[in-house]
This record gives structure tokens, sequence and C-alpha cells, in this order.
């Protein structure tokens, strides 16, 4: 009777940056196990797969917060108090087009990508993460604009749910552009537009 072959070795880590590149790149439902299994360097066996990770979903679970982890830590600095709020906004900004542009991953960003229309109804669990990454980000651009409002930097704001909401979605549109080819002097440039709506 043959010897079945030992299951094929691979680094946990390598593996899940990988997987996030691909779901990056194509989104949670347009991602194959197929593809999965080959974009692991060295290959890897699909009960590999499964038993390191439970299920393609796992994968990507350990895919988003490996993201939220390190390219999505660009938005922190909504939080930081000890930034003024028209810092903390514009920084943020600027920190996300840079990521969003540059060499060594996909373009755009994962949680600005990761929409709605990315995974079929009946899915919504997938999107669960991703979806709490945005709520997250408004939730801190809303914060900012609140306390600006209330130090009086941001005098001309006369509704911050409005503003916040035209400056989160100038952040998720920097994707597509990003996506689009846009260079981070495109993409710095319209940051200092979009940051006129806070006043002078």
């Amino acid at each position: 009777m043959a010897k079945m072959g030992r299951p094929r070795e691979f680094d946990r880590d390598t593996a899940v940056e990988q997987a996030m590149h691909l779901f990056w790149e194509r989104g949670y439902e347009a991602t194959s196990l197929t593809e999965l299994k080959a974009s692991i360097a060295g290959g890897i066996s699909a009960p590999s797969l499964y038993a390191a990770f439970g299920s393609k979903r796992g994968l990507y679970d350990e895919s988003v917060a490996l993201y939220l982890a390190t390219h999505g830590q660009v938005m922190e600095c909504l939080w930081d108090q000890t930034l003024s709020p028209r810092e903390a906004i514009e920084t943020a900004l600027r920190r996300s087009a840079r990521m969003q542009v540059e060499r060594g991953h996909p373009r755009g960003c994962m949680v600005a990508l990761g929409v709605m229309a990315d995974c079929p109804p009946g899915n919504d669990n997938t999107r669960t993460p991703i979806r709490a990454a945005r709520a997250r980000n408004r939730a801190g651009i809303l914060a900012c604009v609140k306390r600006g409002i209330a130090t009086g930097d941001f005098s001309a704001v006369v509704d911050a749910r409005a503003t916040a909401t035209a400056l989160d979605s100038f952040l998720l549109g920097m994707s597509t552009l990003a996506r689009d080819g846009a260079t981070l002097a495109v993409l710095d440039a319209a940051i200092t537009q979009a940051l006129r709506i806070l006043g002078a």
C-alpha cells in the first residue's frame, strides 16, 4: 500500500498576507479557492488550507484582521486627541492616499473596496468586519468635525453630520481614483480642495 505524502508545509503569516492581497484586489466573492491555493507561495492543498483556516471565510477574516492591523492604521489618527481636529482629518486623508498608491500591494483601500456588491444577499456576515471598519472611520471623522465646531476651529461648519458624510464620501471615492491610476500628487491636490469644506 502506497504511503500518503506529507501535507505541504507553509508559512501561515505569509499565507495570510498573500491571501489578503488577493481579496484586496478581487474581493471576497470573486476570489476562488483555486486562486487562493495558487496565490500562497509554494502552493497549498485544499485539506491543508481548511485545516489551517477552517474555510475560505476563516482565511478572509484573518486577511481583513491583518489589513486593519497594518494598512488600515492610517486612519487611527482620527482618534488622536493630541492633534487638532483639522490636523487629524488631514493626516488621515493624506496617509490614506499615500497608502493607496504605494507599491507592494493592490491599489486602493480594502475597507472602501469591500462594498456591498462584493457579496450576494445571504452572505452578509462576510462583510461585517469591513463594514465595521468603515463605520469606525465615519465615526472618527464625525467626532473630529464635532470637536472642531466645539472649539471654534470650524466656524464655517453648520451641519456636522453632513460635513462628515461629505468627507467620508471623499475618502471612499479615493479608492476608485487610485484603482484608475491616480497619482499621489493628484490625490493630495484633491484633498486640499476637499478640506476647504471645513473653512479657513
